[in-house]
């Protein structure tokens, strides 16, 4: 089967940095104040805890910014991913890194950016793939949506109020 072909535009890039960076700052937010065992409690959720989710989402953009600019950082191998960090101030810190990384990275991309194909090496699966540019950067973003859609509703089980998720709400600057 053919994989399936994506069009966007560096605004759409931007637009989803943007949107990464707001998100995971509300989460920041709800991080430092929950209680670190609420944090490591296996919730039956793929990663476990709502920290190894934490972990595995900012494992995997590392991982994809790696992909995409090969200069910057690679990280651990997915099994180490879980736990990435190790304390809530290590892990904002990072956070805060990987998001400006993301953004510096995303408001750079031109439209021939977004063109032609990314060869790329898979850890998880050990072997190589090819995808369009552009498919990947969508995969980048809606992985990034998927496993923070997965923490909001651990974290509303855990007796947190998460902010809004949805992007018309998200605040201009």
């Amino acid at each position: 089967m053919e994989r399936p072909q994506a069009v966007i535009s560096p605004e759409y890039c931007a637009t989803m940095a943007r949107y990464n960076k707001w998100q995971n700052n509300g989460l920041r937010s709800l991080v430092e104040v929950m209680d670190d065992d609420a944090l490591r409690l296996d919730r039956g959720a793929f990663f476990g805890s709502i920290w190894g989710t934490l972990n595995h989402l900012l494992w995997g953009d590392r991982t994809w910014m790696n992909r995409f600019d090969p200069a910057l950082d690679a990280p651990e191998t997915i099994e180490k991913g879980v736990g990435l960090t190790e304390t809530t101030a290590e892990w904002s810190a990072e956070r805060l890194r990987v998001d400006h990384v993301i953004t510096k990275w995303a408001l750079g991309i031109a439209a021939c950016d977004l063109e032609g194909d990314l060869h790329w090496y898979s850890m998880l699966y050990k072997k190589a793939f090819t995808d369009s540019k552009a498919l990947c950067v969508v995969h980048f973003f809606n992985h990034q949506t998927h496993h923070r859609g997965q923490i909001h509703a651990m974290m509303t089980g855990a007796g947190q109020t998460p902010i809004d998720t949805d992007l018309p709400f998200m605040p201009e600057n």
